[in-house]
């Protein structure tokens, strides 16, 4: 049976995610100790909340080390989602603080000029238009609409490593991916059949 772990850093949404990987046909755990995470087969990184405080919190755990490991020298499998998705860029505009900087992107805040059609936060369902075939993605169509939370986002450098784009006052990367590294800026675990789906390939990584 597959494995999946979720990372405890004190920002994530864990109770949630553990409900839909329990839909799977697989064994879900979460834990904030460095062992677990090195002898995991992959891994959730979840996240709710401020950038600063999250890669505070990782590093107050000890955790830098073992993920570095993990997604950089095993080569497993890591879907970040959403603070956890901006937490693999190099920085962010909230805190002025670097991140684990595992893709070249900087996360930045919306730039929205028509505020009163463009609510920042962007809250609600909104979709995605892949830019590439991946196995993530697999069975999800782009009019699959999933749960959006969130004011600040990825801004890539590099075009391939931005998987899915969806638009809200303008294009933004919502999905990022390289190799084995892979993040969502909405939430699957409350996106219903398409974020069951989405975590279904995941397992099959």
């Amino acid at each position: 049976m597959k494995k999946v772990l979720i990372v405890d850093y004190g920002c994530g949404n864990i109770a949630s995610v553990v409900r839909s990987f329990g839909r799977q046909d697989c064994t879900v755990g979460y834990s904030s100790n460095p062992k677990d995470i090195l002898s995991a087969e992959r891994i959730i990184l979840p996240g709710v909340g401020q950038f600063a405080v999250g890669m505070e919190e990782l590093k107050r755990l000890n955790l830098l080390d073992a993920l570095n490991e993990f997604v950089l020298v095993k080569k497993k499998p890591i879907l970040g989602i959403c603070l956890g998705m901006q937490l693999m860029t190099e920085r962010s505009e909230e805190g002025d603080v670097d991140g684990l900087g595992w893709f070249e992107a900087e996360t930045i805040k919306f730039r929205v000029e028509d505020k009163q059609r463009f609510k920042i936060p962007h809250i609600g369902w909104n979709t995605f238009e892949e830019s590439r075939s991946h196995p993530l993605l697999k069975g999800i169509d782009n009019e699959s609409f999933f749960y959006f939370v969130h004011s600040y986002h990825a801004q890539c450098r590099k075009i391939e490593d931005a998987l899915g784009i969806t638009e809200y006052a303008y294009p933004f990367a919502s999905i990022i991916q390289k190799e084995n590294i892979m993040g969502v800026q909405f939430h699957p675990e409350k996106s219903y059949e398409a974020g069951d789906r989405m975590f279904e390939n995941f397992l099959g990584m």
